[in-house]
């Protein structure tokens, strides 16, 4: 039976490894500190990621490698991803496992209309640069013939265990869900693609099975477009909070945050998915690999009551 290593137990990786486990899979987390999931079939490894000699060794006997890793906040990405993503690619090349990699969709840049997987990379940001190298780096790797990579490109994430420290989403509902208004950095009503962790979690399962994935990107499946203000409204009415109220910062303060706070001036580089749409267009991955979106009310049923203990806790 196939052995499937998960870098990195966040969001996406617990869930990941939870999954594999209920349907009987042999899995092993690698995370620095030792931590994950504490379940049936899954071995908890203290491995630092970058290590290329320990991740080879950790992935020795796998079929699949899951990336789903992060070096930390956005000032620590243009270090720590060069490292991290060419241990990862150095532990499936060694082991012959498939590696696939949980991306998002930084490398695209600003757009005019939806985004597709056959969309060229063209990066209007140090965080998208860091993002479309890492892709670059593992294809090359594929069309030579060394490794076989995929990758899931997901947009930002909604649900349950999302917390305050994988998106904005969850920082604004940790006011609005607690009954204060939030302080918005962009343009709430612009049309915006959300992506459930459990359909990135399914998404990165069937890329890692199907040989058609290999050697190409492949956008999430996720629900139609839904506003800031939309979302946060629809979490409040299953919450009981009401309608929720919300501040727009000003652009001139951030840039003058920015100078100080090395956090501030890299969020700026891709707030202009909030001050446009910024929709993805995921119907090739459903229509090819199957793979379709949790119906919107799931997602949002689900999340409200999390979301909202959280907030009030």
């Amino acid at each position: 039976m196939t052995t499937h290593l998960v870098v990195g137990a966040g969001p996406v990786g617990a869930a990941l490894a939870y999954r594999l486990s209920q349907a009987g899979r042999t899995v092993r987390v690698v995370t620095r500190s030792g931590v994950g999931p504490s379940l049936p079939r899954v071995q908890r490894l203290a491995v630092d990621a970058t290590d290329a000699t320990a991740l080879a060794a950790a992935a020795q006997g796998a079929g699949v490698v899951y990336n789903c890793a992060n070096p930390g906040p956005y000032p620590q990405w243009a270090r720590g991803w060069p490292p991290l993503a060419k241990s990862v690619l150095h532990a499936a090349e060694a082991s012959g496992a498939v590696l696939v990699s949980l991306g998002n969709l930084y490398g695209y840049g600003p757009v005019d209309g939806p985004m597709t997987r056959s969309r060229p990379l063209a990066p209007s940001s140090p965080l998208g640069e860091v993002r479309a190298q890492v892709w670059q780096d593992a294809l090359a790797a594929h069309q030579a013939g060394r490794v076989r990579v995929t990758e899931a490109r997901a947009s930002d994430y909604i649900g349950p265990s999302v917390t305050e420290a994988h998106g904005v989403l969850p920082v604004y509902a940790a006011a609005t869900l607690a009954g204060k208004s939030a302080p918005v950095l962009a343009d709430p009503d612009q049309p915006h693609t959300w992506t459930a962790i459990d359909d990135v979690v399914s998404t990165l399962i069937t890329l890692g099975a199907d040989d058609r994935a290999w050697g190409s990107p492949w956008l999430v499946p996720s629900n139609p477009p839904v506003t800031v203000r939309e979302v946060l409204r629809e979490l409040g009415v299953r919450a009981g909070t009401g309608e929720p109220r919300l501040r727009r910062v000003p652009r001139l303060a951030l840039r003058a945050g920015g100078l100080a706070m090395p956090l501030a001036r890299e969020a700026l580089g891709v707030l202009y998915q909030f001050d446009r749409p910024f929709v993805a267009d995921t119907s090739e991955t459903s229509n090819v690999l199957g793979v379709r979106p949790t119906p919107w009310t799931q997602v949002l049923d689900a999340t409200a009551p999390a979301w909202r203990a959280r907030a009030t806790a």
